[in-house]
């Protein structure tokens, strides 16, 4: 099997090799920087018709955490276009971390589409990278399929775990691999080095799961459901919630 894996992966790469060489010059990220965007665009809005419902009872929870003030201090990592946005009850301060200032206009077409919420500021740094916020200065963090992009989700957890507060609540919805044997697998072990590079560091093989549980959180809630777009390579999800 490691071997059929190999082969189809170097078939795969010489059908791309023009992407390949132009990443390995250095020209492909900020091309893709600069699309990514707009792809996230269109398959976010696709998305969301899929997952309205589930996100909204996902997201429904983050009421019970409003204090006196009845305000709700929210962190986005990997903000992207703002599609989550809608789905947040009133009276959360929404402070955005993405690694890429090309969403910022999507992110502010989103901004202008729910005034129901309060937005604080955009912070462009990578996920792991959370030093501007303090200790324990956060009610929520909101992570939706952004743990297959980064280098470390290990890494960005911790982070997660330290900027959350006593009894703070991390909601995530993420892809992750395939059943290990099964064909669709096999397809993701020969897409993912060309994948990556399309879906702007993206891998279709991570066990985030196994992160998850591993990350020191109270309570740990978590769902396992079909891909809502059959037609990408990205298998199963899961969505659920961690308590710090």
């Amino acid at each position: 099997m490691d071997a059929l894996v190999r082969l189809l992966q170097l078939l795969v790469l010489l059908l791309t090799l023009p992407l390949h060489i132009m990443a390995l010059l250095g020209f492909w990220e900020p091309l893709c920087k600069s699309y990514f965007p707009y792809l996230m665009a269109v398959l976010a809005a696709k998305t969301n018709r899929k997952m309205e419902g589930k996100k909204r009872e996902l997201f429904s929870q983050i009421k019970g955490l409003a204090g006196a003030s009845g305000k709700v201090a929210l962190l986005e990592l990997g903000c992207g276009t703002g599609a989550n946005f809608q789905f947040y009850p009133s009276g959360c301060r929404i402070t955005c971390l993405d690694p890429n200032p090309n969403f910022e206009k999507f992110l502010t077409k989103s901004m202008d589409e729910n005034r129901h919420l309060e937005y604080e500021r955009f912070v462009v740094a990578f996920r792991k990278d959370m030093k501007q916020l303090a200790d324990g200065s956060t009610d929520v963090v909101v992570c939706t399929l952004v743990l297959c992009s980064v280098q470390s989700p290990r890494k960005v957890l911790q982070e997660v775990h330290r900027v959350l507060r006593p009894g703070g609540l991390f909601f995530f919805w993420e892809h992750v691999v395939e059943p290990r044997g099964s064909w669709a697998f096999l397809w993701q072990q020969v897409a993912e080095p060309t994948w990556k590079h399309i879906g702007d560091g993206c891998r279709l093989t991570r066990e985030t799961w196994k992160d998850l549980e591993s990350a020191q959180f109270s309570e740990l809630q978590m769902e396992r459901q079909p891909p809502p777009l059959k037609w990408l390579p990205v298998g199963p999800h899961i969505m659920g919630k961690a308590v710090k």
